[in-house]
């Protein structure tokens, strides 16, 4: 890895989050030639896979950046980030579990310390006007450094995507173009997003090159029963082999992943106001949130599992809407937090056809006391005592009732009674 303590002798250079991908290539030229200023890229991996990390640094550096960082993120985002919100059930309205959402934070962050340490007054990304992740980036930046300005070429320079592919081939830059790519896809670790070209016709079906981290689930391969272990709500072994928050996830992102768990198609809000059609792909955190939402149903009280589903959708919906450091979402995490102190112990979790399914809970801390359960000899549980508490549970209802009942009698006049015949 590349480290921050080259000196950079331009004055007030621009930080830009570095994919290798063509809209940031071309945008380091785009940002000297519009600006005059030079450019310093950082790549951030966060698990997305696809070319050596080393690779992007050297294009960046050929296309013109004075600087090129690259960081190994890849615990850090699943241990700090992926974690808590595996702990939250986050799933946003229901359905999408944050891939791309989960990461802009970090990589705000990192575009950040790049910036302070060597001076610079502005951070670019790769984002258009109309999508979520401007503003993720954007407001993370900000939320973080103040004093900081955030440049969007594509946006605020007009760097469209003809124009990209045109001054890519002009300027011979190191990168494929092509105007007939069909999608836009970003992914990492926790999951892969897929959207634009046929799909945003929304009857169009995805047809099977869409799909990389899954399997297709109409053909699956025998079942597959693993046993995931819990501390505090973090899986720390599969199958009785310890591993690391990223281990987990990978793991679970390659067998669950073979069996077709995780595709999710959905149409989606926007948080600019738009309606978008998002594939998805997460094999490994639709697993691990299903074994984790098993296990609290096992260890969580009643009333704190009820009251943590409100929590989850607006951990959710904060995370999706830019608010990872918002102060709601810091207080939110405080209770997140508080609740997984008993999420400890095993799930047991069967992968087949598109399924993660959980057939088996135990638990050292659990609340499920089997004497107290069972119908059969050794019941521990006083029917006796469920008849008095029916009366108590129920005396609203009959005072209600009963309230109805009079009224609806005294209210009735002469006028109104049904003839005699």
């Amino acid at each position: 890895m590349s480290t921050h303590n080259d000196p950079v002798d331009h004055a007030d250079p621009v930080v830009l989050a570095y994919s290798g991908g063509l809209d940031t290539s071309v945008a380091i030229g785009w940002i000297r030639e519009r600006t005059g200023r030079d450019v310093v890229a950082v790549a951030v991996d966060v698990g997305q896979g696809g070319e050596d990390l080393e690779v992007i640094r050297r294009r960046a550096l050929d296309c013109g950046a004075v600087r090129a960082y690259v960081v190994d993120a890849r615990e850090e985002f699943a241990s700090d980030y992926c974690m808590p919100a595996l702990k939250a059930n986050a799933l946003y309205e229901g359905a999408y579990p944050l891939v791309s959402a989960l990461s802009r934070p970090l990589i705000a962050k990192h575009l950040v310390a790049t910036a302070r340490q060597i001076g610079s007054s502005t951070v670019a990304h790769g984002c258009t006007g109309k999508g979520n992740d401007q503003v993720r980036f954007e407001v993370s930046i900000t939320s973080i450094a103040p004093e900081l300005q955030c440049l969007s070429p594509v946006r605020d320079l007009a760097l469209t995507r003809d124009v990209a592919i045109d001054y890519a081939v002009a300027h011979r830059l190191p990168i494929e173009t092509t105007r007939h790519n069909p999608f836009s896809i970003d992914q990492n670790v926790w999951g892969r997003a897929v959207e634009t070209g046929f799909l945003e016709d929304l009857w169009n079906a995805p047809t099977k090159d869409v799909y990389v981290y899954t399997d297709d689930p109409a053909y699956p391969p025998v079942p597959d029963e693993l046993i995931i272990t819990f501390d505090t709500g973090v899986p720390v072994a599969i199958d009785s082999e310890g591993v690391t928050p990223l281990e987990a996830v990978q793991e679970l992102n390659r067998r669950a992943g073979a069996q077709g768990v995780g595709r999710i198609d959905v149409v989606e809000d926007r948080l600019v106001g738009i309606k978008s059609r998002e594939v998805y792909e997460a094999p490994g955190a639709v697993a691990l949130i299903e074994a984790h939402r098993a296990l609290e149903a096992l260890t969580l009280e009643r009333l704190q599992r009820r009251f943590k589903r409100h929590v989850e959708q607006t951990w959710a919906e904060l995370v999706y809407e830019a608010q990872w450091y918002s102060p709601l979402k810091e207080s939110l995490d405080a209770f997140v937090e508080d609740t997984q102190r008993y999420v400890s112990g095993e799930v047991r979790l069967v992968l087949h056809g598109g399924r993660a399914t959980a057939t088996g809970w135990r638990s050292p801390v659990g609340l499920y006391d089997f004497n107290l359960a069972t119908y059969d000899t050794g019941d521990t549980f006083d029917q006796s005592s469920s008849r008095g508490f029916i009366d108590i549970y129920g005396l609203q209802s009959r005072l209600v009732a009963a309230r109805a009942a009079r009224e609806g009698q005294a209210g009735t006049t002469q006028d109104d009674a049904a003839p005699v015949s």
